[in-house]
This record gives C-alpha cells, sequence and structure tokens, in this order.
C-alpha cells in the first residue's frame, strides 16, 4: 500500500522517540544516551514547528519522518541538512522515497533551497536510496563515530535542486 505524506505536527515527537528506540536504528545515527536522543528529537521537532518535517502514514498509521535542519542564517538558507528515518517494521517498503521525494518538493518550494545535503554512515543501506535520487558524495570523515573500539566514517552526500 502506498503511503500519504503530510506535515509532521507535534504529536509526531512521541513516534520519532519511539523509532530512535527501535532495535539497529542508533547504529545509523550518533546519539547514544537518553539525554542525547531526548535532545535529538526536540531540535527534529523544532525544525517540524517551522513547516520543515513530513511524516508518512500507511492506513492512518505513522510510519517514517523526515525534516528540513534549516538554517537560521541568509547567507546559508539556500543549502539544508536533511535526516529521514523510517520504522522498522515498514523499511523496504518505498517509504524512504516518498518521504524523500516530498521533502525535496517542500524545501525547493516553500523554502526555496537549492542543494541539500544529508550525513550518513558507511554501510547504512540508505545510502542507495540517495543514489537514486542523484544524491553523490562529496566527503568523507573517516573517524567520524567510535563505538567500542571500532571507527565507522561518515560520507557525506549532496543534490542540488
Amino acid at each position: 500500500m502506498k503511503p500519504t505524506v503530510r506535515l509532521t505536527n507535534t504529536e509526531d515527537s512521541q513516534l520519532l522517540s519511539e523509532m530512535f528506540y527501535q532495535p539497529g536504528t542508533l547504529r545509523w545515527f550518533p546519539m547514544l544516551l537518553d539525554r542525547e536522543i531526548e535532545d535529538s528529537v526536540r531540535i527534529w521537532m523544532r525544525f517540524a514547528e517551522m513547516g520543515g518535517g513530513v511524516t508518512a502514514e500507511i492506513e492512518g498509521v505513522p510510519c517514517g519522518m523526515a525534516v528540513l535542519n534549516l538554517s537560521p542564517f541568509k547567507k546559508t538558507a539556500h543549502t539544508c541538512l536533511i535526516s529521514i528515518l523510517v520504522t522498522e517494521k515498514y523499511r523496504d517498503q518505498g517509504i524512504g522515497s516518498e518521504l524523500l521525494s516530498d521533502l525535496e518538493k517542500l524545501a525547493k518550494e516553500k523554502f526555496q533551497i537549492e542543494l541539500l545535503y544529508l550525513e550518513v554512515y558507511e554501510g547504512n543501506p540508505a545510502i542507495r536510496l540517495y543514489q537514486r535520487f542523484g544524491y553523490e558524495q562529496f566527503g568523507i570523515d573517516e573517524h567520524f563515530i567510535k563505538e567500542d573500539d571500532e571507527y565507522i566514517s561518515k560520507i557525506l552526500m549532496q543534490k542540488k535542486l
């Protein structure tokens, strides 16, 4: 079934928090501690309150979210970092594609953003999604995350709208 995508609302904060705590999710995000997750949810929802977030639903059940991390500065308002998260149950079902498509449209039409960029960790299956949408790698930080004496690289990707 094809998802519907709507603007994120304040009630979605609980869903976002729950998604971060799903098994394996934090492998692809830099947070570890409860307070770090709470801060991330608060920041994400602040951008959503500015109209920069979208939530996907299937039969009325929220299943994924994406957000534009909007710049407060005029000189950098033409670029924007994006974040996407899909609930574990609905991964690999086209939810990420719907979210990314709607987020790009929102970025271009509402905020006049010209360049979207993202950070994705080495090995994340979402890299294929970003490549299909035309995002290209422009950098790598080889020692971005350190967990249990293992380093994970952060790949930087971007797309001109």
